[in-house]
């Protein structure tokens, strides 16, 4: 063993200092290592042990250290160090020589910069001892560690801001809304510079919040969206366990009150009037009407209907998806003559309703809406609408087919007069009076030339022809036996010279163009020039 080393070991003065409200305190501590040696290290102690590695523990300094002289951190030194100056103390490793300088000759270490821990926690280094004289190391270079002690000078700060969270309206108490988290830079491990506790700065009136988990939950159950849809809530955030002297940190959490359907539909008026011409065709718009519902989104869906016999029949609702408008249409012809006035009563309902609120009442309500027919001049009108006459086909020129009837529906009743459109009726066939509308033959008939007519029959108002109704006509000329009968084919017979009595020489076929309701019958004899010959006779077969 070599005599330089015999029996030597280090000894470490650790100094542990840190800050107090009421002043400042510190502790000294003595860590000695037991030899040299190292593990399978031969050389024994005196008292025949192995020696064993050196085990270094942790210097500790605090942070944010404010004073004018450099800070005191601890001491490393050697049992064989007899104060004569032979040997001299190094560190190296992180900050040695900056941030941390050691008495080369004491062993004394000190920082000289201020230090934050949340920067940087702690700092490794090693430390030698060596003659000062050679500069051999005396001992193996051990490593240590610098720790930087916390003090309470980082407040909780949140950092997932900012802050929105959203809970339905009239929520029970203690409904939970959301969480915020505040963050302490702080040693958590150390005191309670990092134990944070929440608190409600603003907006405790309606919002709390746990004071351990920072969940926001609403303290009252009459939250209305209607009245108010968004709170500002402040939470704050104190370390030291909310304890006198900790610091806070705050940040604003925006709630949104969401909508539920708690809102009727209502109607701004008890009776709304709209008017349109009697003319108007099935399916006019007549007008829209609307419940206003305070909530929004599918809250405020309507469905309407009609709800009187009377209103069913005449007109219809259908629901406008974008604008939630009732639209009133014509579902059946209006007549202003019939009736100048319609009441229709008219029920919007909530087509999403919430079971949770029926109690608060029906969410339905109606309306009457009072309909004005305006009369407009309209054409004739044919009474009845018989369209089919008859005419016997040996009717004289002149004679009366039929009579058409044509009244002015409005309630001025204006005369009516009549015409024949011809260009239904060019060969003038028939004719009309003008005032009675009696339609008369204009011409000889034959059915069997033409045994239906279909003209076109105008009516007008005799100081308004624009106002002209038409009305199709078809006539039927009914047959009178005016024909003979014709035979059926030419005839041409030829007989031999021996043929005998009663032999068929010939069958007579004959048609008519009458057309007899009974049927045809047809009697067949021979003409009188002919009835002297006795060579041939007629046999009539019926």
């Amino acid at each position: 063993m070599a005599k330089g080393l015999q029996g030597f070991s280090w000894t470490m003065l650790l100094l542990f200092c840190a800050i107090q409200e009421l002043g400042a305190w510190a502790m000294h501590t003595v860590v000695e290592g037991p030899g040299l040696g190292q593990a399978g290290d031969p050389t024994l102690l005196a008292s025949g042990r192995v020696k064993r590695g050196w085990v270094w523990n942790q210097f500790f300094v605090v942070e944010e250290y404010t004073g004018t002289e450099p800070l005191y951190v601890g001491k490393i030194h050697s049992d064989s160090d007899e104060g004569d100056g032979s040997i001299k103390y190094t560190i190296s490793g992180e900050g040695a020589g900056t941030i941390f300088l050691i008495d080369e000759i004491t062993g004394d270490i000190h920082a000289t910069e201020r230090l934050d821990r949340e920067q940087k926690t702690f700092y490794t280094l090693r430390a030698q001892a060596r003659d000062r004289q050679t500069d051999q190391l005396l001992e193996p270079e051990s490593e240590f560690i610098i720790k930087v002690q916390d003090i309470n000078d980082s407040e909780p700060r949140f950092l997932e801001g900012p802050y929105i969270g959203s809970v339905a309206e009239l929520s029970p108490v203690g409904t939970s809304v959301m969480q915020v988290m505040a963050s302490d830079a702080d040693d958590p491990t150390y005191g309670s510079s990092a134990r944070v506790v929440y608190s409600v700065l603003d907006g405790e009136r309606h919002f709390t919040v746990d004071s351990k988990t920072g969940v926001i939950r609403t303290a009252v159950a009459d939250l209305d969206r209607e009245t108010q849809d968004r709170y500002e809530v402040v939470i704050r955030a104190t370390d030291m366990a909310g304890q006198l002297g900790g610091l806070s940190g705050s940040t604003t959490v925006t709630i949104v009150v969401t909508d539920v359907n708690d809102n009727p539909p209502r109607f701004p008026q008890k009776m709304y009037q709209f008017s349109i011409v009697e003319t108007a065709p099935v399916g006019t718009a007549i007008g829209r009407v609307k419940a206003e519902d305070s909530d929004v989104g599918e809250n405020t869906d309507m469905t309407y209907q009609v709800k009187d016999e009377e209103g069913v029949e005449m007109f219809k609702v259908t629901t406008d998806s974008n604008t939630q408008e009732a639209v009133i249409t014509v579902q059946k012809p209006l007549d202003y003559e019939s009736k100048k006035v319609h009441t229709v009563v008219v029920e919007a309902l909530n087509k999403f309703v919430d079971p949770r609120f029926v109690d608060l009442g029906t969410f339905r309500d109606q309306t009457i809406v009072r309909v004005s027919v305006l009369d407009v001049d309209e054409p004739p009108e044919f009474r009845p609408p018989s369209n089919l006459m008859e005419v016997q086909e040996d009717a004289h020129i002149g004679s009366v087919v039929g009579v058409v009837t044509a009244l002015d529906p409005d309630t001025a009743n204006h005369p009516v007069r009549y015409a024949i459109d011809r260009s239904t009726d060019a060969d003038w066939i028939f004719d009309i009076d003008a005032d009675t509308g009696a339609i008369v033959t204009g011409k000889v008939l034959d059915r069997e030339t033409a045994g239906w007519h279909n003209i076109t029959v105008l009516a007008m108002e005799a100081d308004n022809h624009s106002q002209v109704s038409r009305a199709s006509l078809r006539i039927r000329i009914l047959d009178v036996n005016d024909n003979p009968p014709e035979l059926a084919t030419p005839y041409e017979a030829a007989v031999c010279e021996d043929a005998k009595p009663g032999q068929l020489i010939q069958t007579i076929s004959v048609v008519d163009r009458d057309e007899p309701q009974s049927g045809h019958r047809f009697y067949f004899a021979l003409a009188p020039e002919a009835s002297n010959n006795h060579h041939f006779s007629l046999l009539d077969i019926k």
